[in-house]
């Protein structure tokens, strides 16, 4: 790990330690007594004053005051210190790359878009993205976490055919670029990475699916409060079914692919068409799988958020409608400008609050 810019907190490898920084983050500036972190954790005190102690001197906690108690001397406020420690998220897509700055709490704190041809060649990709890392921060990492298009293999770090770029199948993209960073890295698809964005901030509930339209076609499933990613990772290809069997030839080598039907109804500027094909996707989701809402996201969503999110609930209020059943609600996934970006940091940064 390099030494100027890696951090190796002994704290955070620990569990319960985990479940006491979650609380701190969730509590804010207001705080927590070491007391109500321990009743909250259902830890013994003396657990938590030696946790404590461990995140102070680590530089993670801080004192913030004292609040008043039923009896006896004041009990003193402890709060995370969200500038202790940072992680990069990188969203590398066909034509740009998107780098965020994320604090302990969650909240961006620096930010910057570049173009990026990401079928330059993976020397070319990494040095790029090694580039905005450096620029980003002098401060201390806890690691970095990129997000792209799939499909790829999270467990081993590895793209596999990314539509449109197939050569980068099987380049070791999150050791590779460990070692050129000297830090940690963690490689997960971009609509993933978004999902995970969404989950956290409690905006999807536990079970949705993320519709991410942009110079691909993907999803994001959030199961039962968890990103589902499947036993090889590979869920979430939801660009590439087949809605039309002598379709049109789609960058997959497939032909009449659900991606390949939205992205030419967009290209012609039919909006209203790519919805439709779109809405199509989504019922057929929320019929495999059962989930309670569907949301939209990605560069096109948000270029002309009203005709989509018209159009795809307008599909499954019909859909719905022939099964005498409630409609699942439509959605834009409101929050960040670039959730991806985001929900890349935060492959870092949650585990290290126990998520």
């Amino acid at each position: 790990m390099n030494s100027d810019t890696g951090v190796n907190l002994p704290a955070l490898r620990n569990h319960n330690a985990a479940l006491v920084l979650d609380l701190l983050r969730t509590a804010g500036g207001e705080g927590a007594s070491r007391l109500e972190l321990a009743d909250r954790t259902g830890l013994t005190p003396q657990a938590v004053s030696k946790i404590t102690a461990r995140l102070r001197e680590e530089g993670l906690v801080a004192e913030a005051g004292y609040r008043a108690s039923t009896g006896g001397k004041p009990r003193t406020v402890l709060r995370l210190v969200p500038g202790a420690a940072h992680a990069v998220g990188l969203h590398l897509d066909r034509d740009e790359l998107t780098a965020v700055l994320v604090d302990l709490s969650g909240v961006i704190v620096a930010a910057n878009v570049v173009p990026l041809d990401l079928g330059a060649g993976a020397e070319v990709v990494m040095e790029v993205a090694a580039g905005e890392v450096a620029a980003l921060t002098s401060r201390p990492l806890l690691g970095v976490g990129v997000a792209m298009p799939g499909p790829l293999d999270h467990a081993a770090g590895v793209p596999h055919r990314v539509t449109g770029f197939p050569e980068w199948d099987g380049f070791p993209l999150r050791d590779a670029l460990a070692r050129r960073l000297g830090l940690p890295v963690v490689l997960d698809k971009d609509t993933n990475a978004a999902a995970l964005s969404i989950a956290l901030s409690g905006a999807g509930g536990d079970s949705f699916g993320y519709l991410h339209l942009g110079t691909g076609l993907g999803a994001g499933l959030v199961l039962g409060g968890a990103v589902y990613r499947g036993a090889r990772t590979g869920a979430g290809e939801f660009g590439h079914q087949t809605v039309q069997l002598d379709g049109p030839a789609c960058g997959c080598g497939g032909r009449g692919c659900l991606e390949a039907l939205c992205l030419a109804a967009v290209a012609r500027g039919d909006l209203d068409e790519a919805a439709r094909v779109l809405g199509a996707g989504a019922a057929n989701l929320v019929k495999l799988l059962d989930i309670d809402r569907v949301l939209l996201g990605g560069r096109v969503v948000a270029g002309a958020a009203e005709p989509f999110v018209r159009g795809v609930r307008a599909v499954l209020a019909e859909r719905a409608e022939r099964a005498g059943e409630a409609p699942v609600p439509v959605a834009l996934a409101d929050g960040s400008p670039d959730p991806v970006a985001e929900g890349a940091a935060q492959l870092v940064l949650a585990p290290v609050f126990g998520r």
